[in-house]
């Protein structure tokens, strides 16, 4: 793969460090850590949730910024220098596959290779600073023995306990708290501008601008764990407010409050724009480049343009989420701008600026060349933002030893492993792990395929159309990220099964009917309909990681796809399985693992 570059624009720099920091709570105030040789002052900190102090997603701040390191070529050697500059003695393990969760921001490292005996991870091989062709889901961790260097002066550790979801602009959003490792919601009784002002500075930002009440931001999902939040405005955490602990009778997500930060201005805005479009919110991308008194504007290479690309642009732009990223745009007019100036960019959708991603820098290598093959967008200010409910895999997954004869459909959806090819059909069975899948709807627009009804696929076995051939991945991992079984769903049907009680369902699939998921209500996959399910009949008995991801190519624009996957612990004795602690997004901790090794029947699923 071509190496790429990165550039920045400066007055990102403070900003982005706040941001990424929004997401998971801001660190907590301490002094510096201790200077040490080789360091060049960089600074480090470990991140991600759950997890131990001395365990988590290694961060590195440079010139300002905060990023991660890859997972290529991450080995233990590489573990005990990082290990070493977070001021613990050695590492006794390190993770990757993003297990602390995704990151935000640049990647720092790829490719990273250390001999162990390394001072500063800058004496380290990898690619160079910003030079990286992975995505956040290969950020890289580490497990540092639980000492401290002698006279180390320790700093940066997040503390992962107020967030914001659901906003169209960057430092707004639905308030969330974290409580006994349970992410849930605030009411918004009482809910005022002091209130919101103490969420703001405490992620970094500035005083509140608006705070919001009815779920404007949309609405949760689980617990809501504050009510009648009573701040002065000069708490450094929003728990530091006098507050009630309600019960679900006491409120509801329809009252989720939310906020609106101050945030300083930039102007990055002004080194982008659309062009052609029929409105302000589509078009083709133009970007400006060149010194001051040479600027000039210059179109972007369409080539692997997507919908992770397209949300940086809305967002730079102040327009909200993307709708669409789109490689052809020839029936928008390009005016007199007719020189590509950017190809092979590659966003993470966390960058608050395009030039925040990565790309081919000076050298321009488009396959398809032409006006016509370059970039656009169209962007929203509102989104779907799909979630899926975690309780009800864990409630209802069992195995299924089913006759080869009752899976001839199945195979012709590829929904079975490889190895079923050479089974002796029509005799036989296959192992499977069947759950139900319930997908809610949370966003501010109603989840809709991407391909209109007359490119939908009539399958004619199970007598229904594909309005996505992907709409979910379902994955068996073995503790360290390895994949041993998958399965994919694909949309046989998107509408609205059930609703909150004040929505109305809007989608049905009977009789060739539009197919989507509106907002406030949620679509069934039952554990007894065909491919809901992993085929689990070549999986050794073990420890593993059950992996659901909803939307996993991106297919569809969402406002945030942090949530979008859910995994839960496994344990296969060859005859039963147990699942346990399914949850969205997060990675699992140490002492959750252990609890589900000593008590392994707790939510015993018997064999049919």
């Amino acid at each position: 793969m071509r190496p790429v570059s990165i550039r920045q624009w400066s007055p990102w720099g403070l900003l982005l460090c706040l941001l990424c920091c929004s997401c998971l709570g801001a660190p907590s105030p301490s002094t510096a850590p201790e200077k040490r040789p080789g360091s060049q002052g960089l600074r480090f900190r470990l991140a991600g949730f759950p997890r131990k102090p001395f365990e988590g997603r290694v961060e590195i701040q440079r010139a300002g910024e905060w990023g991660t390191i890859c997972d290529d070529d991450f080995t233990l050697q590489a573990a005990h220098v990082l290990c070493r500059e977070l001021g613990f003695t050695e590492a006794t393990g390190w993770t990757h596959s993003a297990k602390y969760g995704p990151g935000t921001g640049r990647i720092w490292l790829d490719n990273l290779s250390c001999s162990g005996t390394e001072q500063s991870v800058t004496e380290c091989a990898s690619r160079g600073w910003g030079n990286s062709d992975c995505t956040h889901d290969e950020d890289a961790g580490v497990i540092c023995k639980d000492q401290r260097l002698p006279g180390f002066s320790d700093s940066n550790v997040i503390e992962t306990r107020v967030r914001l979801k659901g906003g169209a602009h960057p430092g707004e959003g639905r308030v969330e708290v974290l409580k006994a490792s349970t992410w849930g919601t605030v009411c918004d009784r009482k809910w005022d501008l002091q209130a919101a002002s103490v969420v703001c500075r405490e992620l970094g930002f500035g005083s509140a601008r608006e705070a919001l009440s009815g779920a404007r931001m949309g609405q949760g999902m689980g617990a809501i764990h504050l009510s009648e939040v009573r701040c002065s405005g000069q708490e450094l955490s929003l728990w530091k407010c006098p507050h009630k602990n309600i019960t679900a009778e006491d409120c509801s997500h329809s009252r989720d409050a939310g906020v609106r930060c101050n945030l300083p201005y930039t102007g990055v805005e002004t080194k982008i724009r659309l062009s052609g479009g029929r409105s302000q919110h589509e078009g083709r991308v133009e970007v400006q480049i060149g010194e001051a008194g040479s600027l000039r504007w210059g179109l972007i290479c369409g080539d692997d343009w997507g919908t992770l690309e397209a949300m940086v642009v809305c967002r730079q732009l102040g327009l909200g989420y993307a709708n669409h990223g789109l490689q052809e745009t020839w029936y928008w007019d390009s005016g007199n701008t007719t020189e590509v100036v950017m190809s092979g960019v590659r966003c993470t959708g966390s960058e608050l600026s395009l030039d925040q991603c990565a790309h081919h820098g000076t050298h321009i290598a488009c396959k398809r060349t032409g006006t016509r093959f370059t970039a656009g967008v169209i962007c929203s200010e509102t989104a779907s933002d799909l979630l899926l409910h975690s309780a009800l895999v864990q409630e209802t997954a069992y195995i299924e030893d089913r006759p080869l004869h009752m899976l001839y459909c199945a195979a012709e959806e590829n929904c079975l492993a490889r190895s079923a090819r050479s089974a002796p059909w029509p005799y036989g069975h296959r192992r499977l792990l069947r759950f139900s899948s319930q997908i809610h709807n949370l966003g501010r627009a109603d989840f809709r395929p991407k391909a209109g009804r007359h490119s939908w696929v009539w399958h004619e076995c199970h007598g229904h159309y594909h309005s996505m051939d992907i709409f979910t991945h379902y994955d068996i991992l073995t503790p360290n990220g390895t994949k041993v079984a998958e399965g994919h769903k694909a949309s046989f049907c998107l509408e609205d099964t059930e609703c909150q009680e004040d929505v109305a369902k809007r989608y049905e699939c009977a009789n060739f009917g539009e197919q989507g998921i509106t907002v406030g209500c949620w679509d069934l996959y039952r554990h007894d309909i065909d491919c809901q399910w992993i085929d689990i009949t070549d999986v050794r008995p073990g420890n593993y990681i059950l992996q659901v991801v909803i939307n996993p190519n991106f297919e569809v624009a969402e406002s945030d796809f942090t949530n979008n996957a859910m995994k839960c612990n496994c344990k296969y004795d060859g005859h039963r399985i147990w699942v346990h602690n399914c949850h969205i997004g997060d990675a699992f901790s140490e002492e959750a693992n252990r609890r589900f090794e000593r008590y392994p029947g707790q939510t015993s699923n018997q064999i049919v």
